[in-house]
């Protein structure tokens, strides 16, 4: 056998206990045939082998998101202006400037998620004046979180909010002493109204959706992520919005692995949805680029919980069982899989009465169904699941709302919020994700920051013992693979898997904890190909496709925030309360200029949070 790719010189974690660290690997149809030392690889070498020095590069399984809504995020990757990992207001401010005046009408600026106030140095959120004076005549739309949306005057307008503007059911127009709408937009309890906000922007004609959804994939190979399961979502309607993917896959120009949940759509009507759909989708229908996965994230809408910790916790209707009953019973009785929202564990102990309900009729039998997020499970809890054969995915979204979460119920409850390890020594299979795009980054490597360090963005300790790298690394690659089913087939470094691999640019086993969340790749591989390639390697790589339109926030902003120097990101990673931020802030304002410039003026006034 002649290997089409080899890859030698590496320190390959490969996740397989078995055979734990390799130097090399040999790929021949888009599946490992050899992983362990270079001798070994290289004897598969033949005239047509293409051989790669990976320069003694960390090498990992090709990340796997159980949990990412990767289809309707690539729909409007090119639309939205990403704010993850930026230092300060004034840096984000800047940002949204800078686009608003390169932005045509009738387009809107977006802001949409991967933030929040405790990731800037002023530990504050912008201020609906400072968007006003940013973009004074385009629409600005800017989420935070699953809680608020804040809209300019401009958006206001085109949105159609005026003081005779009813509050919509389970969400507040907010306004001034004279009825006005300010352009703060509040969802209490859920965030229905922030979603139908959004969804009055324009939306990119189909040409430039499958150049936002290819932007997207490639942000994420950079990132070293080569497998994702779709969650559906809100406004994700069944077959309409799954074209661009759909051609992508016929095309061959996916580069993420991608397994898709069907979400339902229409409230009240849910059964009809699944009935539908259980006769016309063939579970698992696809390759392994595209296929089905079953159902969920949301069944019923009575069951949804949303999970913003800045409001009490909310009651789900008493109609609740009544209606997701039939829906479950439904799945069961085809077969399909599905995954089902779960935020709090009061809602979990009412759905869990339910499955076991059913399980008593129609035996699950080994049906794969998990739960998605599950911060607050209790041990008792764990166990129903575990009987039940379910699995757990849990996100990140604590590194984003821990602050709030501590605010409202206590440091000590935030030590096991969510009980990952827990979860893991009652033998409950769990994966690992983000719950982009809406309201985490999609950035991995912040979710395993949060996991290995137990610190949200804002630096808060959350507990003092994170995961082990080692773990939290399999929960990113072989522990989701579970969830779509395709345990033994992907997420190791093993013979026969498929060949999906990330060189990186920094040992993710060996650097310090603040570094691990600018880790990226230089290297990602699917199926034996390079899809991404950047420094030593990037004449490996393919060449990166033009951004559609041409004002696209992607063209000047292309994903994640970097640091362009080290100095940056010492300065982002200060938590400490050495109160230095507001001093450097003023002088920052005063001279117009972003708090990131200001890292050495920092250090001259001796902050003892920075290792310069």
């Amino acid at each position: 056998m002649n290997a089409d790719l080899i890859l030698f010189n590496g320190q390959f974690h490969t996740v397989d206990r078995e055979n734990p660290l390799a130097s090399a690997v040999a790929i021949s149809d888009g599946r490992f045939v050899a992983v362990g030392t270079d001798a070994e690889a290289m004897a598969l070498r033949g005239s047509g082998t293409q051989v790669i020095d990976l320069k003694g590069r960390c090498v990992i399984p090709g990340l796997n998101d159980s949990h990412l809504h990767l289809i309707r995020g690539g729909l409007n990757y090119n639309l939205e202006l990403r704010w993850e990992g930026v230092p300060s207001v004034v840096d984000a401010l800047r940002m949204l400037k800078e686009q608003a005046d390169r932005t045509p009408t009738p387009q809107w600026v977006r802001v949409v998620g991967g933030w929040n106030e405790f990731q800037f140095a002023e530990k504050r959120m912008p201020t609906l004046e400072e968007l006003n004076q940013a973009a004074p005549d385009t629409p600005v739309f800017v989420l935070h979180l699953y809680d608020r949306a804040l809209l300019n005057r401009a958006a206001l307008r085109v949105a159609g909010y005026t003081r005779d503007t009813p509050n919509p059911p389970g969400g507040e127009i907010v306004r001034d002493a004279n009825g006005n709408p300010t352009g703060m937009l509040v969802a209490r309890p859920n965030a229905m109204i922030l979603y139908s906000t959004l969804a009055k922007g324009p939306k990119l004609p189909l040409e430039y959706q499958v150049n936002s959804t290819r932007q997207f994939m490639r942000e994420l190979n950079r990132l070293g992520l080569t497998s994702a399961i779709d969650a559906g979502g809100g406004f994700q309607n069944y077959p309409d919005d799954y074209q661009v993917i759909e051609q992508l896959a016929k095309d061959q120009q996916l580069t993420i692995r991608i397994a898709y949940n069907l979400f339902t759509q229409k409230p009240k009507e849910e059964l009809t949805d699944f009935k539908n759909w259980t006769s016309s989708v063939t579970l698992h229908q696809g390759d392994d680029y595209l296929r089905h996965n079953g159902a969920g994230e949301m069944l019923v809408f009575s069951a949804a919980d949303f999970e913003d910790f800045l409001e009490p916790r909310p009651d789900l209707p008493q109609t609740m069982e009544d209606e997701l009953e039939p829906v479950v019973r439904h799945l069961v009785e085809q077969r399909w899989p599905f995954r089902l929202h779960a935020t709090y564990n009061e809602s979990i102990s009412r759905m869990l009465d339910v499955f076991e309900k059913v399980n008593r009729d129609i035996p699950f039998n080994g049906l794969p169904w998990f739960f998605d997020h599950a911060e607050t499970i209790t041990p008792q809890n764990i166990e129903r699941v575990r009987a039940l054969g379910g699995g757990i995915a849990i996100q990140d979204r604590m590194a984003f709302q821990g602050e709030y979460f501590v605010e409202r119920y206590g440091a000590k409850a935030a030590e096991a919020t969510p009980p990952i390890k827990r979860m893991l020594a009652e033998g409950v299979p769990v994966g690992a994700g983000t719950d982009a795009t809406r309201v985490s980054s999609y950035n991995p490597w912040t979710s395993l920051y949060w996991m290995v360090s137990g610190r949200t963005v804002g630096g808060l300790e959350l507990h003092a013992e994170g995961l082990s790298r080692q773990t939290a690394l399999e929960l990113f690659t072989h522990g989701s693979a579970w969830f779509s089913s395709e345990q033994g087939k992907k997420g190791m470094i093993k013979v026969g898997q498929l060949a999906d691999v990330a060189a990186l640019s920094a040992d993710f086993f060996s650097v310090d904890e603040e570094a691990i969340k600018w880790i990226e790749s230089v290297l990602t591989v699917v199926g034996g190909k390079v899809v991404y390639a950047a420094g030593d390697f990037e004449k490996l790589g393919p060449a990166s496709v033009p951004v559609l339109p041409d004002w696209s926030p992607v063209v000047k902003v292309p994903g994640h925030w970097r640091p362009t120097s080290p100095m940056q990101a010492q300065v982002h990673h200060c938590s400490g309360p050495c109160g230095v931020h507001a001093h450097s802030h003023e002088k920052a304002r005063l001279s117009n200029a972003p708090v990131s410039d200001f890292a050495g003026f920092w250090g001259a006034f001796g902050c003892s949070c920075f290792a310069f």
